[in-house]
């Protein structure tokens, strides 16, 4: 009883607007306040029963459909980590630089490469932002907004357009897979948009996205092309539909681009090469250069990416050595091969400037909450 007399008396008040809430001007009667009828929600308060785009009609993407497809070397870029587990931007950065400098075309922010499983929607959001305003004008930055839900890509793809990046990429929804016609559903939700590039890692997600979805989705004009794992044949057949695509395997991707039409790769090893990597997209057919950098792609794979890469720029020395579990460094024998395997490619030819070190088992630290 005491709470609502101290809410009656709250909204009391001799003016319209206690009309307003149903309750009759309050005046002390024998000292309490009384309730003329039931309460009810004033107006304002009652949900609507239609929804209104969150949109605005200012146009905050300038890229084009076609700069987009255009690129040839995407990388996949990492994300370091101080001890703590917070972002390592002062190494973020350098690796960047590193990428523009080596003639990388794009970055996929936050992917799985960048470990965007792992983050926060606000770490997320934040680290396209960062990468936009410091690096946009130099390399297009794509961030990775694509999840299982299409609400949370809806938000995320908002997002991230609104801090400037000039493509979202988009996955198809993983483990609670849906229908042929839900997968075109999410797809033709989020290329809304703006430029958008679909992968398609079955792999990882558990559901091929199959030819007719792709063909249905890619007559949107913001589609920019496919990030494809399935393999050259697959690639090849949407090139002669005239469907940008970038290769999505790193051990394909030279006869992806010189024999089977491929625009380009998004690419892992570009981490860590970025200079070989943009000759073999760029310079014609090279053999020879494909088959020597095969040992490092075979060992930068040789567990779930992205072990491989992280646990290679920690030896490299251009990461800390920081794991967000529950991914942990390749063992002992693994980070003795990469040394060789860097030797015999030329240590001139990696990013960084330091000695290759193996490192000791007790110089990775593993984090579990961050």
């Amino acid at each position: 009883m005491s709470s609502v007399l101290l809410m009656n008396q709250s909204l009391c008040s001799r003016d319209a607007s206690s009309l307003r809430f149903g309750l009759k001007p309050c005046s002390p009667a024998g000292g309490t306040y009384q309730r003329t009828r039931r309460w009810t929600s004033p107006e304002a308060a009652v949900t609507l029963n239609h929804h209104l785009p969150m949109r605005s009609l200012e146009i905050k993407n300038r890229t084009s459909v076609d700069d987009i497809k255009s690129l040839r070397l995407i990388t996949a870029i990492k994300t370091p980590y101080l001890p703590d587990g917070r972002f390592d931007l002062e190494a973020y950065d350098s690796l960047m630089h590193m990428q523009i400098l080596g003639g990388a075309e794009g970055v996929i922010v936050g992917g799985t490469t960048g470990e965007g499983h792992l983050m926060s929607w606000d770490e997320h959001i934040m680290l396209i932002g960062h990468t936009v305003n410091c690096f946009g004008t130099s390399i297009k930055v794509i961030g990775n907004t694509g999840s299982n839900s299409t609400r949370e890509a809806v938000h995320a793809t908002e997002q991230g357009f609104a801090v400037g990046m000039h493509a979202a990429l988009h996955i198809n929804p993983y483990y609670g897979k849906t229908s042929m016609q839900g997968l075109v559903s999410h797809f033709e939700t989020v290329l809304s948009m703006g430029p958008t590039i679909i992968y398609n890692v079955p792999s990882r997600t558990g559901q091929d996205i199959p030819p007719p979805v792709i063909h249905t989705v890619s007559e949107n004009a913001n589609m920019a092309g496919v990030k494809e794992c399935v393999g050259n044949d697959r690639i090849k057949a949407y090139v002669d539909r005239g469907i940008v695509i970038w290769s999505g395997n790193d051990d394909e991707c030279h006869d992806s681009r010189w024999e089977y039409g491929a625009t380009g790769v998004i690419s892992v090893t570009s981490n860590l090469v970025p200079g070989l990597m943009h000759d073999l997209m760029f310079e014609g057919k090279n053999s020879s250069l494909n088959a020597k950098l095969m040992p490092l792609i075979k060992w930068l794979f040789c567990e779930p990416n992205p072990i491989g890469v992280n646990t290679a720029l920690a030896q490299l020395g251009v990461i800390r050595p920081v794991f967000r579990l529950p991914y942990v460094p390749l063992p002992l024998a693994k980070r003795i091969e990469f040394v060789r395997i860097v030797e015999a490619i030329g240590r001139e030819n990696f990013v960084g400037g330091k000695d290759v070190q193996v490192l000791d088992d007790d110089d990775f630290v593993l984090i579990s909450r961050y």
